[in-house]
């Protein structure tokens, strides 16, 4: 491909496409999560620094750790065939639905003592106004 037609990005392109700010695309360079090159002072994001960028967010909005993102991209970084990267991204699903699988459950509980409270509270109301 000739590198004249490799689509080059700017921190505030990137800002702009996700919606994020600047100061956010910085902190995930400084975790090791981007690595744009630079000329000067000017931050240049390349194509893969966009994919990356994307599942950052992607991920963060699975509840995934950007420890954990790191460490996929890591092994993604250093196996490309990936079947290491997809068993570990596997065994990351894995836990993250039985964490939400306990908080829902927590959630229930606390559901039904809250409804257990409100009929409690409803029942002593009807006694104080017919009493």
């Amino acid at each position: 491909m000739n590198s004249a037609k490799v689509k080059k990005y700017s921190i505030s392109d990137l800002s702009k496409e996700f919606d994020i700010t600047t100061r956010t695309i910085r902190f995930y360079e400084d975790q090791g999560l981007l690595s744009p090159t630079r000329k000067g002072q000017t931050r240049i994001y390349s194509h893969g620094d966009r994919v990356r960028l994307k599942l950052i967010l992607r991920g963060k909005r699975l509840g995934f750790s950007l420890a954990e993102t790191g460490r996929i991209f890591e092994l993604y970084d250093h196996d490309k065939t990936s079947a290491t990267q997809l068993k570990t991204m596997m065994s990351i699903i894995s836990e993250k639905k039985a964490h939400l699988k306990q908080q829902l459950d927590d959630i229930k509980i606390v559901l039904d003592e809250l409804e257990n409270l409100e009929e409690s509270c409803e029942k002593t109301l009807s006694n104080i106004r017919v009493g």
